[in-house]
């Protein structure tokens, strides 16, 4: 099952103008429950850290260190997804992608600020 927190490299073809495409990681930010079921999942898209050397408050700049990617990442928290199932199965051996990092708790809690900037939603205190 797929869980908040996991990061998986996602093909994200489709795109278009500035939206995230081609393979690059995802960090899944839907609920648990929401994930076990046959619905979308809610993903904030990632791009290199060398691509974007300016920070944003709607990114989150994340060391690989931390997740365990192969490089330093900055999610786009501006750039929500929701994601079929389907884009977490390798096309060519019809298997689940395997997980490639996981985002630390202090870090998910800079993503949900970010996205609830993002939405002009205040933060509950």
């Amino acid at each position: 099952m797929l869980r908040r927190g996991e990061i998986y490299f996602v093909n994200l073809a489709g795109s278009m103008g500035s939206e995230q495409a081609g393979r690059r990681p995802v960090v899944i930010v839907s609920a648990d429950d929401l994930n076990a079921r046959p619905l979308t999942v809610v993903v904030i898209p990632g791009t290199d850290a060398a691509n974007q050397p300016t920070d944003y408050p709607s990114t989150v700049s994340v060391p690989a260190k931390e997740t365990g990617l192969p490089m330093d990442t900055i999610f786009r928290c501006h750039q929500i997804r929701a994601l079929d199932h389907r884009r977490f199965i390798d096309a060519a051996t019809r298997r689940p992608i395997p997980v490639a990092g996981h985002m630390p708790p202090e870090r998910m809690k800079e993503i949900e600020e970010a996205i609830l900037g993002t939405l002009d939603i205040l933060s509950p205190s």
